[in-house]
């Protein structure tokens, strides 16, 4: 992908294209035209909401709790892991169809397990009531595989989702979790009408109705398997799993919007602090985004639009909360669609789209990947931001963060102790977790934190770029000297620490007969070490005044075989061929092996036809004349005629001086020694 991917970071551009203002001390890019667009500062604000551990109705404190992250963590889960579950030594076969489905049940339950705890705890981070939901939503997808079980039913294998699940089927008495609200910020809710609220007989109607619409109408969305096949361990997992969560909703359960302390933040920073700018509200889940609707429209603010990722149109939302940007206000007026205040959105907007009317971005959650928050930055920081200043507010309990470390540092605890037991990859999910340091960066408003972006996410030939010229910037003379250094140059350097990632040996760089960069890193036997371009180079890094070291004796001989590696691999991937499917290299690749069986004149003549096929791209009209013959399988001898003749007609590949063609040649090669 190198020879086609450009991706520079704001970092990057800031540090090798911008310009700096001397009168406002702040970076711009210049275009074409003279005009500016300057770089805005990107400030993390932090906004609190009360969490009271005192008192027994505070939503958060009664679920930022060590007893519910410790129920989640031991969840069994087994709907995700249903491959242990299988029958051994059983009388009862299961099918050829039934044999690929429990394969490949076992081939991701590991990874699914470890990924629906997660994510049920990112969910009590996003919002209570979505972590609610999702409790309840959990436990009825586990009644509906019992009720399979215990029908002797087929259970369905697939995604259940929130659709199907409210399939309006259901008799008036089964509520759905949506409507079990407090509507009154002073009413009590005794114990026992919680209880009968969540008890097992109303799931269990609820999923036999579910069960009879997955037959009927969502036949084909599923693969069906015999729970005959699976050991009665699985309903007894499933039957514990759901009373642990039942006692969640029991004991934590009653959710009164009222009383959500987040959203009483958000409305008064929506109605105070940022009263008439634009705003943009990221969420990680569709569920969020439903709530801050209902919520917030229940509360009277205007000018609102939400989007998640079954918006039919959310290039259209886009444009409403950002004409200017967007050049849609004229689309806006003949439409007569308004124009919005306030945008709150999952991450289907975080990338691709113009929203740079506004500054400010508020995370309603926190990413467990610092990327994240810096793509959503990203929205409102683009060309045409006219604020000097980009507000980046997330939330955190008002005490501190300490709810949030403790509840994530118990997740990961969990997640490693799984991974060692097992060998899972459950780590997978959680590979760029925010740690303390970072949380604590944004808890204190640290400036910078939001700026950073991995320098690993630079292509490679702008990161060579980036050293070159801060190198010809420290000392101008460099540029002379390197330029005027001869091909095949070498030198020797000391390697700090090596061992088996970091081995002896010589680091090679060729530029292809394409023009094409590429490096290679071969060790003392010969072996290539790895094939990442950017690990290469940045072996060769030393100081300017670091020793030259004697060379290996075996320095060339291990040039001579990297430089084989890289002609290898250029053929291996079709080199200046193209794809491995494309008329010019399928023919080719026939003619190579033909080539060996033709002698005389002819074969002096096939030879040129080869060669110019290898070094040149065909002409269209040949394009498609080779790719017809080639599907209407033309034997090797009628191939080779046709190639020899449209070359002696000029009528092969296109050869004039518009087509760029070297020799390979070695630019330099460095060793690296004890």
């Amino acid at each position: 992908m190198r020879l086609f991917l450009v991706r520079r970071t704001r970092e990057f551009i800031q540090a090798n294209y911008a310009k700096e203002d001397p009168l406002f001390k702040r970076k711009y890019l210049e275009f074409a035209d003279g005009t500016r667009s300057y770089f805005p500062d990107r400030k993390p604000k932090k906004c609190e909401f009360k969490v009271d551990e005192t008192d027994s109705n505070d939503t958060y404190a009664r679920l930022y709790s060590v007893d519910i992250v410790d129920t989640i963590n031991n969840l069994h889960v087994p709907r995700y892991g249903l491959g242990k579950y299988k029958k051994k030594n059983s009388t009862v076969k299961p099918t050829k169809e039934e044999e690929i489905i429990i394969s490949n049940l076992f081939n991701a339950g590991k990874r699914l397990m470890g990924f629906c705890r997660t994510n049920l705890l990112k969910r009590l981070e996003s919002s209570g009531k979505t972590f609610l939901q999702s409790l309840d939503r959990h436990i009825l997808r586990n009644y509906i595989y019992l009720h399979a079980i215990e029908n002797k039913e087929p259970i369905p294998i697939g995604t259940q989702n929130i659709e199907m699940l409210n399939s309006g089927v259901f008799d008036e008495d089964i509520e759905s979790y949506d409507s079990r609200e407090a509507t009154d910020e002073d009413e009590q809710i005794s114990k026992e009408e919680i209880e009968t609220k969540f008890d097992p007989k109303i799931y269990k109607k609820k999923a036999e109705e579910i069960y009879k619409v997955y037959k009927k109408k969502y036949n084909k969305y599923f693969e069906w398997i015999r729970p005959e096949l699976f050991e009665k361990q699985l309903a007894e997992d499933l039957v514990a799993d759901s009373q642990a969560l039942l006692d969640i909703l029991i004991k934590k359960g009653e959710w009164n919007p009222k009383k959500d302390e987040k959203l009483n933040s958000l409305f008064k920073l929506l109605t105070s602090t940022h009263k008439k700018e634009k705003v943009l509200i990221f969420t990680q889940f569709a569920d969020t985004v439903y709530y801050l609707q209902k919520e917030l429209t229940a509360r009277g603010l205007e000018e609102l639009d939400f989007v998640t990722g079954d918006t039919d149109n959310p290039t259209e939302s886009a444009w409403r909360f950002s004409p200017e940007s967007n050049e849609k206000k004229e689309y806006l007026k003949q439409s007569k669609l308004t124009e919005t205040r306030v945008l709150v959105t999952t991450d289907v907007l975080s990338e691709g789209q113009n929203l740079q009317d506004s500054h400010i971005v508020i995370n309603f959650d926190l990413p467990w990947a610092i990327i994240r928050l810096v793509q959503r930055a990203g929205r409102v920081d683009r060309i045409g931001q006219k604020s000097e200043e980009i507000l980046c507010y997330s939330f955190f309990p008002a005490k501190g963060i300490e709810k949030i470390i403790q509840l994530r540092n118990r997740v990961l605890l969990r997640l490693r102790e799984n991974a060692e037991v097992v060998g899972t990859d459950e780590l997978f999910f959680e590979d760029e977790a925010i740690n303390e340091i970072v949380l604590g960066n944004l808890y204190n408003e640290k400036s910078g934190i939001l700026d950073k972006e991995n320098e690993g996410d630079v292509d490679f030939t702008s990161y060579a770029y980036q050293v070159w010229k801060k190198a010809i910037s420290d000392n101008p003379e460099l540029k002379r000297i390197i330029e005027e250094m001869p091909s095949v140059v070498y030198s020797t350097k000391k390697i700090a620490k090596a061992n088996e990632n970091n081995p002896e040996g010589v680091l090679v760089y060729i530029r292809t007969k394409e023009g094409n960069d590429s490096l290679a890193y071969m060790d003392m036997y010969g072996n290539s070490v790895t094939e990442s371009q950017l690990t290469i180079f940045k072996m060769a890094e030393c100081a300017p005044n670091e020793s030259v070291l004697e060379r290996h004796h075996e320095h060339h001989s291990l040039t001579e075989i990297g430089v084989k590696r890289i002609f290898e691999d250029e053929k291996r991937l079709g080199g200046s061929l193209g794809r491995t499917t494309s008329p010019r290299f399928r023919a080719y690749d026939r003619m190579k092996a033909f080539f060996q069986k033709v002698s005389g004149e002819y074969l002096s003549r096939l030879e040129k036809a080869i060669d110019e096929l290898y070094q040149y791209p065909l002409t269209e009209s040949t394009t498609d004349l080779l790719s017809a013959k080639l599907k209407g399988g033309i034997s090797d001898e009628d191939l080779a005629d046709l190639l020899i003749h449209l070359k002696d007609d000029n009528r092969l590949c296109i050869t004039t001086d518009d087509v760029d063609f070297h020799e390979p040649r070695i630019i330099c090669s460095m060793g690296l020694k004890k």
